[in-house]
């Protein structure tokens, strides 16, 4: 007699649901017509319904099938062909019922892996709640409800028989194997990312998760096996926590992670709530006795916590990756005010935006600067683009790149913080730049430190055989403004010469020219200089 459930792969087994087990018992009953295969579907179904969650009664549920099957008849070879077609759906599926992670309801990573073992080879889809781990230092009951409705939400988006599994802590894979190409996806991740990144309400709280994903591809003839494969796809996620994580005790851990973790959900919400706004800190030319521009500086008014030193904030925007995004704000807001400025009769000054490394890794850079003078009707030449050393050099064919594409528009660039940096002056050549901005660590106490006195003529020499204007960058003393200026450098920036202000004081600083000539005037004592401004 025909066995309606195969021994070669026993799914009943396993915790089939009772509703797909029942479906194809009721094909069998179908096809062979029978009193009795009718009367084994109503007992299967009876069976099944109530113990097909559990292992154990699952097993005990299958002995029963199992004595039924052997009163039936021979089964027809068109019934055998209708289980053997279903039995291959419903293993399709067999990952929903392996074990289940606690929190999540997600199967565990050994389903995963097994699955990956079996194809061999395919894609291999790696979520990252980043967020997680911080939530769960302070509250973890919250971060696992987060967790919990980002898992639930996941399984929603993604057809039935798609693997997924929680493979780690805030970590979930997801199988593509060879059902999709690597651009079919990579775009379905990022639509993943981008859904699972909306708010959260949990306990009161507003939660926006962040987001990462990674795509790699998996194949186990080139000698790693799956489950280090897997270790290796996930540890690219990983970022030093820094040496302080292992020697801080765990309450102040706690308490550090809590006030972290709100900072970076506030700052996600910054620029929504017009909290970041632009200070503009004036570029002097002392040679013609005038600002000439300013470099835009971003600064944040948080409603509670009052204003936020950049030296905070900063490391966490590059951090949670929102550099790209707070960036373009900045440019958007730095060529508005540029357009303002030049209605108000100032002149042509030049606005100075930093760019990161987020940003410049895009190559469409070029197209989004080009679009956000278009839209504020500003011209290419009153913009200058600053990168560090570190930055600007990082890949130099791609930057090159980019930067012709700027310069071919009209953009200046200049390099920040030069003399910092590994790349040796041959980059100011390969790269092209058009002014290179002096790190304030050489101008600090120059016009008395020989090694920083070395630096700055070797710099200002250099600059002036290449044809790019040198700046010195945090001028805060006379006496450094007037021995750099003895030697050759003409342009400044410093609180020697104003503190970074409003657009508004900006503007009335450009049109004081004779405090400003008072301030460049070589020669003159600093009481002079302050009984001048005070008249």
């Amino acid at each position: 007699m025909a066995n309606l459930l195969p021994p070669r792969r026993r799914v009943l087994r396993r915790a089939l649901p009772a509703a797909a087990i029942t479906a194809a018992v009721a094909f069998a009953a179908v096809a062979h017509g029978t009193i009795a295969t009718a009367s084994f579907v109503v007992v299967a179904a009876a069976l099944l319904a109530w113990n097909w969650h559990l292992d154990r009664g699952m097993t005990r549920a299958t002995a029963r099938l199992e004595a039924i099957q052997t009163t039936l008849p021979d089964t027809s070879e068109s019934t055998n062909g209708g289980i053997d077609s279903l039995e291959q759906r419903l293993a399709a599926l067999h990952h929903r019922l392996a074990p289940m992670h606690p929190v999540s309801g997600l199967p565990v990573r050994e389903a995963l892996l097994a699955q990956m073992n079996a194809d061999r080879h395919g894609l291999l889809g790696a979520i990252a709640f980043a967020d997680f781990d911080r939530l769960t230092a302070f509250d973890p009951a919250l971060g696992e409800r987060v967790f919990a409705t980002s898992a639930a939400r996941l399984r929603a988006m993604l057809p039935p028989d798609r693997f997924i599994a929680q493979v780690d802590r805030g970590h979930v894979g997801i199988w593509f194997g060879v059902s999709a190409t690597e651009s079919e996806a990579r775009a379905q991740l990022d639509a993943i990312a981008y859904a699972l990144g909306e708010e959260i309400e949990a306990d009161g709280k507003r939660i926006v998760p962040q987001i990462k994903v990674r795509l790699a591809e998996f194949d186990q003839g080139g000698g790693i096996e799956a489950g280090a494969f897997l270790a290796r796809t996930l540890a690219s996620f990983t970022l030093s926590a820094g040496a302080a994580a292992a020697t801080t005790p765990a309450g102040d851990y706690a308490d550090l992670a809590r006030d972290r973790y709100a900072l970076e959900q506030d700052l996600r919400q910054a620029i929504a709530r017009r909290e970041l706004r632009l200070d503009f800190q004036p570029l002097i030319d002392a040679g013609a006795g005038r600002a000439c521009g300013a470099e835009a500086l971003i600064r944040w008014n948080h409603p509670e916590r009052g204003s936020i030193p950049p030296a905070r904030f900063i490391p966490i925007v590059e951090a949670m990756g929102l550099a790209s995004e707070i960036g373009m704000w900045a440019l958007n807001a730095a060529a508005r005010q540029a357009t303002e400025w030049r209605a108000a009769g100032l002149g042509n000054l030049r606005i100075a935006v930093n760019v990161s490394g987020l940003q410049l890794e895009r190559d469409d850079l070029p197209i989004l600067v080009q679009r956000t003078l278009e839209r504020h009707d500003l011209g290419a030449a009153a913009l200058e683009i600053e990168l560090t050393e570190s930055i600007a050099t990082s890949d130099t064919d791609h930057c090159r790149r980019i930067f012709q594409q700027l310069r071919a528009m009209g953009v200046k660039l200049a390099v920040d913080d030069f003399g910092t940096g590994y790349s040796g002056f041959s980059s100011l050549r390969t790269l092209a730049f058009d002014k290179i901005k002096i790190d304030r660590e050489f101008i600090t106490g120059v016009d008395s430190r020989r090694d920083s006195q070395a630096i700055c003529q070797s710099i200002v020499a250099l600059g002036r055989g290449l044809g790019i204007r040198v700046l010195a960058e945090g001028v805060e003393r006379r006496q450094e403004y007037e021995w750099l200026r003895r030697h050759g450098c003409h342009h400044f920036q410093g609180f020697y010469f104003a503190r970074p202000m409003s657009g508004e004081a900006f503007a009335a600083f450009v049109r004081d020219t004779d405090k400003l000539r008072d301030v460049l005037r070589l020669g003159t004592t600093p009481k002079q200089i302050e009984e001048r401004l005070r008249a």
